[in-house]
Formats: C-alpha cells, structure tokens, sequence
C-alpha cells in the first residue's frame, strides 16, 4: 500500500470510529470512491488498535477506578469501579457471541456501498429522533444491568457497516436516559474490549502470516490512526458537555442521500 493510502485509511478511522458517524462505513467506502483495492479486514483492524490506543490514554480515569474495583474484589471489598467494570462485561458479551456466529458473512456481502448507504441514513436518523425526545438525567454510576444488556445488545448492530458502533450504543443510552457525554463515555470503554479482542486474533493472523510488509504497512496505519482518534475524541467530548448529536446527524443524512444519489442516479 502506498503511504498516501494508509495516510487517508488512518485518518479516517482515527476520525471517525468514536464519533457516531460509522468508520467501518467509512472504510468500506475507501476503495469505491477512491479506485484502490480494497484494503482488508487485517487493515482495517489495524487501524482499530490504534484507535484502541487514544481511547485507553483518554478514559484512563475510568479504567483505573475499575482496576481498583478488581483489586478490592479480591480483597473482598466491593466498589463503584467493580460494578461498572461488571456492566461493561455484560454489555460486550452480546457483540462477542454475535461476532464470533457471523464472522464469515461479515466480509463479503456487508461490505458494499449500498449497505453503508442505507445504514448510514436510517441509524443516523434514530439517533436525531431518541437525542431529540429521551430524557437526559442519568451517568454511567446510575445504569444497571438491564441497562448494560440493552446497550450491548444494541452494538450487534454495528456488525452491519454504516450503523456506527459509537453511534448505535450512543443511541441507546440516550434511549436509556443517559446525559449525551455520560452515553459517549461508555460507549468510548465499550470499544476497548470489542477493538482489542479482534485486533489480537487479527494480530496472531499477521504474526503467522510472515508477511513483513504488511505488518509493517499495518504498524504505521494504526500510529497514524492513534493521533487522529485521540484527537477527534477530545473534541467529541468537549462538544457533547454542552450540545446535541445534531451535527452528526445533519452529517450522517447529508453522506447517506449523497451515496443513494451516487448509486442510484441514472
């Protein structure tokens, strides 16, 4: 792959996979709208765990209040941090299963510009009609575990590329009640199990492989994607404590016509 490629692959991932605007849509659209070949599943998750990376650095409050809650479990004292670290546990148990089911029906026939389209579109409009109509009084201390089984149950969705992993769990804890940067928070800790469980399979597939290139190539794409990701989720967060999801509706409504309009257009 030539650098300009994994330059404009990384920057979109970085981007876009913690704002609820689809980067596995983004990455799909690559190759269609570009004329390079399609970059594969190994790139793609790739630049994953670079963005796995700037989510581990930016909640690394959260994730130590949950390393202390592991620690005092087994000193036989519960805490908040246990009991976030068990809803997080919950919600990624779904996503696992349904993962690890429809692997082989993941690559192929989703990865078409149609399904982003129309994916794209329609969950970027229910996530205007629930940030719109939801209450917005609730933080992560207040879910349960009904709650994180909704949450993770609703991120099977993003299977479908277009969806948005960030957006689809963002909608539903907006569904839920949570305040806009309390849903974005647990969804940035949702990433973390999800990202790193398939960038170490993709990983061991890399390291057999033999291939240097390629992990090279993969290497660069995914410090590449760290810098923009912990940049896009610092503006995210700063923007979501005091406004709506509206602009990444407007945007998602805006690529989904325009695709439609693309494919469809005599």
């Amino acid at each position: 792959m030539s650098f300009l490629h994994l330059l404009v692959l990384a920057m979109v991932q970085g981007v876009t996979e913690f704002l609820p605007i689809s980067s596995s849509g983004h990455l799909v659209l690559i190759p269609h709208l570009s004329g390079w070949p399609d970059q594969g599943r190994s790139m793609d998750v790739a630049v994953h765990v670079g963005t796995l990376a700037a989510v581990l650095i930016y909640c690394w409050r959260p994730l130590w209040r949950m390393a202390h809650g592991l620690l005092f479990a087994v000193r036989g004292r519960p805490s908040d941090g246990l009991r976030q670290c068990g809803l997080l546990v919950i919600a990624t148990i779904p996503v696992m299963i349904a993962g690890y089911v429809l692997a082989k029906y993941i690559d192929s026939p989703l990865r078409g510009a149609e399904v982003v389209a129309w994916a794209t579109l329609g969950f970027g409009i229910l996530l205007w009609l629930v940030d719109r109509t939801a209450m917005t009084v609730r933080q992560i201390e207040h879910l349960e575990i009904r709650d994180a089984i909704v949450i993770g149950m609703a991120q099977v969705l993003a299977l479908i590329p277009g969806t948005s992993r960030a957006g689809i769990t963002m909608t539903a804890g907006r569904l839920l009640g949570m305040e806009r940067a309390a849903a974005a928070e647990f969804s940035l800790l949702m990433a973390i199990p999800a990202i790193f469980g398939a960038g170490l399979l993709e990983g061991h597939t890399l390291y057999t492989s033999g291939d240097a290139m390629l992990t090279a190539d993969a290497a660069l794409a995914a410090g590449l994607a760290f810098i923009a990701a912990l940049i896009a989720i610092t503006l995210m967060m700063a923007w979501l404590r005091r406004a709506s999801f509206t602009p990444f509706v407007i945007y998602r409504v805006l690529l989904g016509f325009g695709l439609l309009g693309w494919l469809y257009w005599p």
